[in-house]
């Protein structure tokens, strides 16, 4: 009996450890950031950064912590890895394993890119003059990355006499890279290369001399042009050199391959210079001088230059001028300006002109006959899409290829005859195991923004979804820069709206979905706006029954993940989760910060806080100084360490700081990809990954694991 009582204890007492043991294993503490108090004083004010320290790459302590707090996330998404694996599987299933690009032809050749089943990388070819000819490989993307845990092919150019190519390469995901050259008839890779370029060189018509961009390894600004004539150059002669600091340099060559180009270009300020291509040591000339506030962009078509620019018009306007006098004052109105219609972009042949404009959201390809005058636009017949022009390197043809998508309809490329107005597809986006547009719905919706303005929303969910506030909705937003986000198709997506989640984009202030107006009122002293929108468009879809807040999630990276901190700063009562992607955290920081990469070239976007009124505006909106002991909803944060716009450090000391102060229970996960960058992970399937624990984050929240 004795024994039995002592075997029966002993049994306790294992179960009791094996509880203690597994509690203690569920209860694991988070990372905490050792606080190194550091006081940051600018315009006789006082800011103390406790995780300042953290802005040390090469220190084994910041890496050990940056480890830790990956270790944490697997850990407290431990559960949901069979899900991970499960969204992976049904993002990558959907891809087309063996795919070719639609071929273009160009001076004598068809080029494509194609991918080989269960392969990462493309492979890039061309057929010369007949898509029935033997193809050449001209590099096999999956061969050159063997070894290497990011690779990145940039801007491949074609010799004009079609023997050579120059191509950049990054290894790192810092956006700096080394270009080389390839005898395209030998196979041979030259010995020469360009170290620290934007990725590109441009070829002159000697076809021996290229142009190219350096950057500065601290600043990443490209900011020196320089010549360099393979085989007969030791080393590369600068051409032009940017000295302002606020402005990044680039060169390329015109679509008629008559001129070498070198654009220098500043948040809003432009100036060019011009220089034949068949005069490669030949001195560049300035188009026009630069002046602040005014922006224009060129393209030359035989014996003149179109001039797109803001010269007296708030959304654009085209221009024309000779080739011999390209000032200002010599411009001729082609297109006038209109205050409901941004010109966005245009596009010369022979006897058609292309105009990319954007009507209230829209994006309207308009065609004009150049000897009648006659014009028409292109009917896509859908109310949310979106549509660009694609490649087009011929001037003699009435083909226009353009690309198309909506939320519900794959990518698709087109050719469009501008003589018969017929719409040729010649490609969509195959989604495996099959996609019906008919199962889903997309619309456009418009909250109304705290200062009466109507915010457009664009939103996707499959047919069946409720509507009646029990629906989770995903909400994306950015709305800097002027930079837009169109209605596009995502087939990763599908993962979530066949899970019965509405997909929605709020186009709110800083973008320039509804014209230049739209861009200007959400950026410098009216940042704020977009940081309303995006709120107003959150209680909006709440209000209409669309979504509820415990079930509302929101999405944002790089300057959008500036607008995920604002927001959890401003109403975290909103929402249930946020994922802040590469989030621009720490604003005022870094933008006193001049070595750190962007920072001088974006004075114009969010102001120069050397000034005491940008300071002061900045930090009533930065994500990292308005931390406060609070609750926070449930988030994900990423970033990458090499990361070369947005410095890892920013989310890693916005998470540790949010850590410290936050009064809630809730998730605060910070996710580092320890081989990238600010794209993520280099790879046509790896990428998925990501999106993968992103989804599945999302899914955890809701309890959703099917």
């Amino acid at each position: 009996m004795v024994n039995v009582f002592r075997y029966s204890v002993y049994l306790c007492s294992l179960f009791f450890i094996f509880l203690m043991s597994c509690n203690k294993f569920s209860m694991i503490k988070p990372p905490v950031a050792q606080k190194k108090l550091v006081e940051l004083v600018k315009h006789d004010t006082t800011r103390i950064d406790n995780y300042f320290w953290l802005n040390q790459p090469d220190d084994q302590e910041v890496i050990d912590y940056l480890n830790a707090e990956n270790e944490y996330t697997s850990h407290m998404l431990k559960k949901t890895e069979s899900l991970q694996e499960e969204l992976y599987n049904e993002i990558v299933g959907r891809i087309k394993q063996t795919d070719i690009s639609v071929p273009y032809f160009s001076n004598g050749y068809y080029y494509y890119t194609r991918y080989e089943e269960g392969k990462e990388y493309p492979v890039y070819c061309r057929k010369k003059e007949s898509l029935e000819a033997k193809e050449e490989i001209m590099l096999n993307v999956n061969e050159m990355a063997e070894g290497y845990e990011y690779f990145h092919v940039s801007s491949i150019t074609v010799s004009p006499d079609n023997k050579m190519i120059a191509y950049g390469v990054d290894t790192l995901s810092r956006r700096i890279y080394t270009v080389y050259f390839r005898n395209l008839e030998s196979g041979e890779i030259l010995e020469e290369t360009l170290l620290s370029t934007s990725g590109a060189a441009y070829w002159a018509n000697d076809n021996r001399t290229v142009f190219y961009a350096e950057k500065d390894e601290t600043t990443l600004r490209p900011y020196k042009v320089f010549r360099y004539k393979i085989v007969s150059d030791k080393t590369s002669r600068l051409v032009y050199e940017e000295q302002d600091e606020t402005f990044y340099s680039f060169v390329y060559k015109s679509r008629s391959k008559k001129y070498l180009i070198i654009g220098s270009t500043a948040n809003m300020s432009d100036e060019y210079r011009i220089l034949s291509a068949d005069d490669p040591e030949g001195d560049f000339t300035i188009f026009q001088p630069r002046e602040h506030g005014l922006e224009y962009s060129i393209g030359h078509f035989q014996d003149k230059f179109y001039v797109r620019t803001n010269l007296d018009a708030r959304n654009f306007r085209l221009m024309e001028t000779s080739v011999e006098q390209t000032g200002k004052e010599n411009w001729k109105e082609v297109i006038p300006h209109r205050e409901d219609i941004l010109l966005e972009g245009f596009l010369n042949f022979d006897k058609y002109m292309v105009i990319d404009e954007r009507k209230m959201g829209n994006v309207i390809l308009r065609i004009i006959n150049i000897e009648t005058g006659q014009e028409h636009t292109i009917d896509f017949g859908e109310e949310v899409y979106t549509a660009w022009v694609s490649v087009n390197p011929e001037f003699a043809t009435v083909l226009l290829r353009i690309g198309y998508s909506s939320l519900t309809t794959p990518n698709s490329t087109y050719d469009y005859n501008m003589r018969t107005k017929e719409l040729i597809l010649l490609k969509q986006q195959e989604v495996i195991g099959g996609h019906n547009p008919d199962n889903y719905k997309s619309e456009r919706l418009y909250a109304i923004a705290k200062d009466g303005k109507k915010v457009p929303i664009s939103l996707v969910y499959k047919k069946g979804t409720p509507l009646d506030g029990t629906a989770p909705l995903l909400l994306y937003g950015y709305g800097s820069y002027g930079h837009t986000i169109d209605p596009n198709f995502g087939i990763a997506r599908l993962s979530l709206l066949d899970r019965d989640f509405i997909y929605a984009i709020a186009h709110i202030r800083g973008g320039q979905f509804l014209g230049r107006d739209w861009y200007e009122d959400g950026k410098l002293l009216n940042k704020k706006n977009s940081y309303t929108d995006f709120i107003a468009c959150a209680e909006h879809l709440i209000n209409i029954n669309y979504t509820s807040s415990d079930k509302l999630m929101a999405l944002g990276g790089s300057a959008g993940g500036l607008l995920m901190g604002v927001i959890v700063n401003m109403r975290p009562d909103l929402f249930k989760g946020i994922i802040a992607a590469v989030p621009f955290a720490d604003v005022v920081t870094t933008m006193l910060d001049e070595s750190i990469p962007l920072t001088t070239g974006e004075y114009d976007e969010w102001g120069n806080p050397n000034e005491k009124e940008y300071f002061d505006y900045m930090l009533s909106y930065s994500p990292y100084d308005n931390v406060e002991a609070k609750e926070y909803p449930n988030m994900l944060v990423t970033t990458g360490l090499h990361d070369s716009q947005v410095q890892y450090w920013e989310p890693a000391k916005w998470v540790a700081k949010i850590r410290e102060l936050k009064t809630d229970d809730n998730l605060l996960l910070l996710h580092t990809n320890m081989d990238a960058g600010h794209g993520g992970a280099s790879g046509r399937f790896k990428q998925h990954k990501e999106t993968a624990l992103e989804y599945a984050f999302l899914l955890k929240l809701l309890n959703i694991y099917k």
